[in-house]
């Protein structure tokens, strides 16, 4: 017997159409056509107990990618002995922990940061990439959570490294106010530019680095002192005077004196030998 119906029963019904077949032991009643949702639900429970939903269907339902054109379902299960199971790409690991698990639109499924993880063994960079800016976008990307599985379900795993590459970034940089200057200096003298005013005062107010005769001010920012609300409109605040005054202003941050040295010189060379 099965949900109260007998192995005859549910061969009658599939003969007459009730009951549509999708795996062993996992049927729909009465649809000829099942959105993704159905599908990846029917695909978990096929994987037997412990099945989650994972891979590129996990970033799929947590709308961190497009629905893959495979048609196999990727369904991660703790069972080390599980066969098989048609149509699904069923990965069998050890490390599943309980953390890693949760529910979405009712369906079992891994985690942003375990699906990261699982994602970057199977997906090419670029749609690695974009899984985790559309995370970053959303506000999902839980540094202590993706600590947890880097450190403890990411040992061996091919695309480890890559993950970690892309989420270096999000990583604040142990940067004092007086660091950040240095590195800018250091970067404005690379670039064969003439040196700024630093903390000088202009209208009233104490800003970092200040070019007099091009009017430009250059502004170093770090997430860490500039994440409240309180800091966010008062950084608005200031920008708006110096603007109304007939100065420019351009904000750096630093991630970008890090990550992305080369580019802000560039761009710096442009702001600082165009007039003000």
């Amino acid at each position: 017997m099965a949900g109260g119906l007998s192995s005859g029963a549910i061969e009658h019904w599939v003969r007459t159409g009730r009951l549509r077949r999708l795996y062993r032991g996992v049927y729909a009643f009465g649809h000829a056509q099942l959105r993704s949702e159905g599908r990846w639900m029917a695909a978990v429970l096929a994987g037997g107990p412990g099945a989650v939903l994972s891979h590129r269907d996990a970033a799929a339902l947590w709308e961190l990618l497009r629905p893959p054109r495979r048609t196999l379902i990727d369904v991660t299960t703790p069972q080390r002995s599980r066969k098989r199971v048609a149509g699904i790409d069923l990965h069998r690991t050890r490390q599943l922990p309980a953390s890693s698990v949760t529910m979405r639109r009712n369906i079992p499924v891994t985690t942003i940061a375990r699906t990261l993880l699982d994602l970057a063994d199977v997906a090419p960079l670029h749609h690695l990439r974009r899984a985790v800016d559309e995370a970053r976008r959303r506000g999902w990307l839980n540094r202590r959570q993706l600590d947890q599985v880097l450190r403890s379900e990411a040992p061996g795993r091919r695309g480890a490294r890559q993950l970690y590459e892309l989420l270096g970034r999000d990583r604040p940089i142990a940067l004092t106010r007086s660091d950040l200057e240095e590195r800018f200096l250091g970067l404005v003298e690379q670039a064969g530019l003439p040196a700024p005013l630093v903390n000088a005062k202009l209208l009233g107010r104490e800003r970092d680095f200040v070019w007099p005769a091009q009017r430009l001010v250059v502004e170093v920012d770090s997430f860490e002192y500039h994440r409240t609300p309180e800091r966010f409109e008062d950084d608005r605040a200031r920008d708006r005077t110096l603007t109304v005054a007939g100065w420019r202003v351009a904000r750096i941050t630093d991630q970008a004196l890090e990550h992305e040295p080369h580019a802000v010189a560039a761009d710096l060379r442009l702001l600082v030998k165009r007039p003000g």
